[in-house]
């Protein structure tokens, strides 16, 4: 036969190497798949359970600090000296002041609701311990293991700053591990310690100096004898399960006097603020009329559900005073 009528393959046709060479690259990716399959699902099954880890503790943590989110968070944060009483240094130190507050305010509650439980199971019930989120050897631990990493963070800071950590930790342990709480004179009095301290380690984070002016330190004072003298505010609401672990609150001390003792010093504070700060006209009114609301409200609305309305509005109020020192340093409020 010529080699012109010799058959032709065609050029697509494989050869016995080709088809050779196909089969030992299908079984590659085979192997290959096999062997990295259970490795990719192991790592999909780690990243599920650590989302479902940090879900859980993120939202424990936060239902251990939502009642104090609003009174002492925020206020803090945002409206008490950090942006009127001393200027923000820069967006780098508000931030760090952020964590230093929301920190100490997570040792706090964890110190607290470790010995609340019987009353948490009465008046709030949503809380990680009552609920069983988290077990009692769990918060224990948690107790004890913050304070020293709150100074030891502070302390990255200055003498200063672990100063006020250490003064904060010191008043946490005497208020829940000395029964201080136990009795409306020992809470108040810790709760001012604690607001003080407080204010001073987030004032020197964030301030463009940690040296407090006169404005700053009147402002403190301020803040530490209104704590002091309406404070009680909180406890109106929780008279039942305070009462069935026998804490003494001043609304149980002295049920009709703790509420004219409210109203009195409701009024009284915000007229003296109002002139002290030499507010505007319609500044003073808004800000006397609020105080004289909160203090009505809690004097003639006495149920439960009203008083934590009333509690809400009072942290509105508290809110307000910590704004007024702007007066002081930039007339903001002439009104």
């Amino acid at each position: 036969m010529s080699a012109q009528l010799r058959p032709r393959l065609p050029s697509s046709a494989p050869t016995f190497a080709g088809v050779d060479m196909h089969r030992s690259v299908r079984k590659s990716v085979s192997v290959i798949s096999s062997s990295v399959t259970p490795h990719f699902n192991a790592i999909r099954a780690g990243a599920w359970y650590l989302s479902l880890f940090v879900q859980h503790w993120s939202n424990t943590f936060y239902l251990m600090c939502k009642s104090d989110i609003k009174t002492i968070f925020f206020p803090i944060a945002s409206g008490r000296h950090t942006l009127c009483r001393s200027p923000v240094y820069s967006l780098h130190h508000f931030l760090h002041g952020l964590a230093w507050i929301a920190v100490h305010q997570l040792q706090c509650n964890v110190s607290n609701q470790c010995s609340t439980g019987e009353e948490d199971s009465i008046n709030r019930p949503w809380r990680p311990l009552p609920a069983g989120l988290i077990t009692n050897k769990q918060m224990m631990v948690l107790r004890w293991a913050l304070p020293p990493l709150c100074i030891a963070l502070s302390a990255s800071y200055g003498w200063d700053v672990a100063a006020a950590s250490a003064g904060l930790t010191a008043t946490t342990i005497i208020y829940d591990e000395c029964s201080l709480a136990g009795h409306w004179i020992g809470k108040n009095a810790c709760n001012i310690a604690g607001y003080v301290t407080f204010e001073l380690g987030a004032t020197k984070i964030m301030g463009e100096t940690s040296t407090l002016d006169a404005v700053a330190i009147h402002a403190i004072c301020c803040s530490a004898f209104i704590i002091f003298t309406t404070i009680q505010s909180q406890d109106f609401s929780d008279v039942e399960g305070d009462a069935s672990i026998g804490r003494v609150t001043f609304p149980i001390y002295a049920p009709e006097g703790s509420r004219i003792a409210t109203l009195i010093a409701m009024i009284l504070w915000s007229v003296y603020m109002a002139v002290t700060y030499e507010l505007g006209p319609v500044v003073s009114i808004l800000f006397c009329a609020l105080g004289t609301y909160v203090g009505y409200r809690y004097y003639t609305m006495r149920s439960v559900e009203e008083d934590k309305a009333s509690y809400r509005i009072y942290n509105m109020w508290l809110f307000a005073v910590h704004l007024l020192p702007s007066q002081s340093r930039w007339s903001a409020l002439n009104i």
